[in-house]
């Protein structure tokens, strides 16, 4: 749905320009702009004594992208601006095909909105077609040099510092604060996706110092949190937590407000995100909960499967932390991401949700009854997750894979044709081959985990292994060369104090 906001004395003749094409009065409204504030959206339109004004689209209907400004209030202007942005381009060009600049610009934001290569040689030649001599024109001209070149596809390859000098002159040709901020926006987007967070973050704080709207502020404080989500790192800066928390629900509010959905899902997930850090678990699942329902009314199903996905690794990591209440819907929630991450699809997000479930169903409580379909289910995901995440291709993950489906055999009921334990030491030696010690921690976890195991494959005294003692005696002494934590260091004596006892019993 369009929406034109017009003077009182350009009211009748809108309504018969619209009148002009049977049923568009459906489609678009007209109202009068005193008495209905214009919303500052690509769906969109002012007329007033300047003629036909586009406001800047800070809603991001679509791309940003400038036209001249205002433009001349003529039917064939205004019926070729109305099907362009509702997505008619037949119906477009029909009315624009006299209008050659429009039209071409038109067919920029048509490339850019779909993808579609952009000729720059091209923009170049029509750009001699515009009045220099304009300020806005000047304006624009850098502006739109600079979003072609950020967001189009363009053969030759990106040159960041010409881009960053066009956004540059852009700022400084802006006719008032609100193009500055329109065009800094953009051109923080741009140093983001090249990691220049530093000065990302200049520009915008700078920006929203001025004289500019409110959606402007949070629009370019949105951009700013995407720039604080980058910089989080572990250990956490508890200050830039707490700006990001207090900052994200600004714009949250804001953007449900203007029922714009689907962005504050987006940011539903970044909330989640820092509620999680926070350790404010019940907060991050409200968060995502929501996130879900906003993704799948929009029909975004791709967003709501990683929703679901985050979701489903939130109820997990409680569920470890003492809150096994939460094993089953975790397992929920990663088999609703399952239908968007498939194996053919995106094989490595899979392969990363069996390995959770497999986890899941190792850990989940359950009925002694069904303990043996849940450690069967759970082979069969650390199967899947294993064929993906091999030694070859991937040794990190598969020797924390491997660690995993060891600890698994450990709490598997016994089996009746073979032994658990035995199982566990073969997937703990296959982690140990990967988790050498230039990965020391790790390594030295798989080491206890591989000496816990040992006990119960022979190593008592009426059946003494002397080489398996011999094994687990250097096991247990490398991992007091590994690493320096106290907790693993007495774990390792511990088991070299058993070990000693056994020795002396069996030389008695």
């Amino acid at each position: 749905m369009l929406s034109i906001f017009a003077t009182t004395e350009h009211i009748s003749t809108i309504h018969e320009i619209i009148q002009l094409e049977d049923r568009l009065s459906e489609l678009v409204s007209v109202y009068d702009v005193m008495e209905h504030a214009p919303s500052a959206s690509g769906h969109s339109f002012v007329v007033n004594s300047r003629g036909l004004l586009q406001p800047i689209d800070w809603h991001n209907v679509s791309p940003p992208y400038l036209l001249s400004n205002p433009l001349p209030l003529e039917k064939d202007i205004l019926l070729g601006l109305i099907f362009s942005r509702l997505g008619n381009g037949e119906k477009a060009w029909y009315y624009l095909k006299n209008k050659e600049l429009l039209q071409f610009d038109i067919g920029m934001i048509t490339r850019l909105q779909h993808g579609y290569q952009v000729d720059m040689n091209e923009f170049s030649l029509m750009l001699k077609t515009i009045d220099q001599q304009d300020d806005f024109e000047q304006y624009r001209i850098q502006h739109n040099t600079a979003v072609l070149r950020h967001y189009g596809y363009i053969e030759e390859a990106i040159e960041i510092e010409a881009v960053q000098d066009l956004y540059q002159v852009a700022i400084e040709k802006a006719p008032n604060p609100e193009y500055k901020a329109f065009t800094a926006k953009h051109f923080a987007t741009f140093l983001l996706d090249a990691d220049d967070l530093q000065q990302a973050e200049a520009v915008l704080t700078s920006t929203i110092q001025g004289a500019i709207s409110e959606d402007a502020k949070f629009e370019l404080k949105s951009v700013l949190t995407n720039i604080w989500m980058k910089k989080l790192t572990v250990p956490y800066d508890p200050f830039l937590v707490g700006e990001l928390k207090n900052t994200l629900w600004e714009v949250l509010q804001n953007l449900e407000k203007n029922k714009r959905n689907a962005e504050a899902a987006l940011l539903l997930v970044d909330a989640a995100h820092i509620a999680n850090i926070s350790e404010s678990y019940t907060e991050a699942l409200g968060y995502l909960s929501k996130a879900i329902k906003f993704f799948e009314e929009e029909e975004l199903v791709e967003l709501a499967g990683n929703a679901h996905y985050r979701k489903g690794t939130l109820l997990y990591t409680w569920a470890q932390n003492g809150n096994p209440q939460f094993f089953k819907p975790a397992v929920e929630s990663y088999q609703q991401a399952l239908k968007v991450f498939t194996k053919e699809a995106t094989p490595r997000v899979f392969a990363d949700i069996q390995h959770n479930l497999a986890v899941i169903f190792t850990d989940m409580p359950s009925d002694p009854k069904k303990k043996g379909i849940w450690a069967g289910v759970a082979v069969s995901s650390f199967s899947e997750a294993l064929a993906f995440y091999t030694k070859a291709e991937y040794p990190y993950e598969y020797g924390m894979i491997c660690n995993n489906y060891g600890n698994a055999f450990t709490k598997f009921p016994p089996a009746v044709l073979s032994d658990n334990f035995e199982k566990a030491l073969f997937y703990y030696q296959q982690a140990l081959e990967v988790r050498t010690a230039d990965y020391p921690y790790e390594r030295a976890i798989t080491l206890l985990n591989f000496l816990e195991a040992s006990w119960n494959v022979g190593n008592d005294s009426a059946d003494f292994n002397e080489n398996r003692y011999m094994d687990m005696l250097k096991k247990a002494e490398e991992v007091k060369t590994l690493v320096e934590s106290p907790e693993l260091v007495a774990e390792a004596q511990k088991h070299l104090s058993l070990l000693k006892e056994l020795k002396q019993t069996v030389s008695k």
